[in-house]
């Protein structure tokens, strides 16, 4: 079991995300914007961390920097869900440190195969943010 994150300005969307992971075994909290991401991130670990690009207040890379900034989360794979497709933002993505890449609508299996790919990952490679998947 393993302890996700989940910020989405999605009520549904959120919604969604948790009960997929919830349904695979896993714990889950969920937050509105990248603001409360980062607020809830600098009180608790997580394994995972799954956050939309475009939020109000801090965007999804601006999120990933402030994590890779802060010790507790230098290194948790951190995904991107969202419904952008351009290059640019996943070169943007993946310079601030994001572990990974998930279009929105999602497939549920797709995103736990994913989940579970990036904890295998981290597991073994503690030192390496990853590529984006």
């Amino acid at each position: 079991m393993a302890s996700i994150l989940i910020a989405d300005d999605s009520p549904s969307m959120r919604r969604m995300v948790a009960t997929t992971l919830r349904t695979a075994g896993h714990e889950v909290i969920e937050v509105e914007d990248g603001s409360a991401a980062l607020s809830v991130a600098e009180q608790n670990s997580f394994d995972v961390i799954i956050s939309d690009m475009n939020m109000p207040g801090m965007t999804g890379i601006e999120l990933v920097e402030a994590l890779r900034n802060r010790s507790l989360h230098q290194h948790a794979p951190i995904l991107m869900l969202t419904t952008e497709t351009s290059e640019d933002l996943k070169e943007r993505a993946r310079k601030a440190g994001a572990s990974g890449w998930l279009g929105k609508p999602f497939n549920p299996e797709q995103l736990i195969s994913v989940v579970y790919r990036v904890l295998a990952r981290h597991s073994s490679k503690p030192t390496t943010a990853g590529a984006l998947a």
